[in-house]
């Protein structure tokens, strides 16, 4: 058995952490610049070597298979963080799209992809009251402790990973449908209300007034609404931490 220089074996703990820190949000996405992220990365890296167990069985043969299950257990820690603020945005895609501001879509900087303005707002609010939950915290034990029940080294891809995987979608799903809810329902009243306007005055021009008013009703209701945003998000993080250890578990 050839085993690893001591440079080796700090960089695949630098591998988990590094994932962590590239796609969660908590540090920015992709608009944080490179050096934070690489300099928290080996600052993470320096605080978990005291309690990681010792690599021996990493050997050259076996590197490779060792760095792709490390970049597969810190992409499944962060994925679930990720999805708690994609449902923040979902939702609030949901509501731009009904009110009719898909048209005004722009360049989310957090993302790099088109969303709505309400979009982007929920999910600045979903990080802000994930901070202010302490969220980060709580994914860094997580972390921490993944490195207890899966210690660097070899393993195989299990069938949980399937259900971690669907498990995730319905987390976007519902955090979205949660936050959506009310604004959608108030908005679906207002529909109703102008289709018997409609039939009562068919002279009326709906693609002027029906788009005003809409507008309208949704604002409203959006400000008296989004408030919840803070108040949903800190109770999904034990679900999305729960999520993510199952599905960190797939490839034990």
């Amino acid at each position: 058995m050839i085993e690893l220089p001591p440079l080796v074996r700090i960089g695949l703990l630098l591998v988990r952490p590094g994932m962590l820190v590239m796609l969660t949000p908590f540090v920015g996405g992709p608009s944080a610049p490179a050096r934070g992220k690489v300099a928290l990365m080996v600052a993470l890296a320096l605080l978990l070597a005291p309690v990681v167990p010792a690599t021996s069985m990493v050997t050259a043969g076996n590197l490779p298979f060792a760095v792709a299950r490390e970049v597969a257990i810190g992409l499944a820690l962060a994925l679930v963080v990720t999805a708690l603020v994609a449902g923040a945005e979902f939702g609030g895609f949901m509501i731009g799209h009904q009110i009719g501001f898909s048209y005004g879509a722009t360049v989310d900087p957090a993302s790099g992809v088109r969303n709505t303005v309400i979009a982007t707002l929920y999910g600045m609010l979903a990080t802000l009251a994930l901070f202010g939950a302490n969220a980060h915290h709580q994914f860094l034990r997580v972390l921490a402790e993944s490195y207890r029940t899966l210690p660097i080294g070899v393993g195989h891809v299990g069938p949980a990973v399937i259900d971690g995987v669907r498990s995730t979608l319905a987390l976007v799903l519902t955090t979205g449908l949660r936050l959506a809810a009310p604004v959608l329902l108030v908005l679906l009243m207002v529909e109703m209300a102008m289709a018997v306007l409609a039939r009562s005055a068919p002279a009326l021009n709906q693609m002027v007034v029906g788009q005003g008013i809409r507008i309208l009703a949704g604002l409203l209701v959006l400000a008296v609404l989004v408030g919840t945003v803070p108040r949903v998000m800190p109770g999904l993080t034990d679900v999305a931490a729960a999520i993510g250890s199952r599905l960190a578990l797939a490839f034990r």
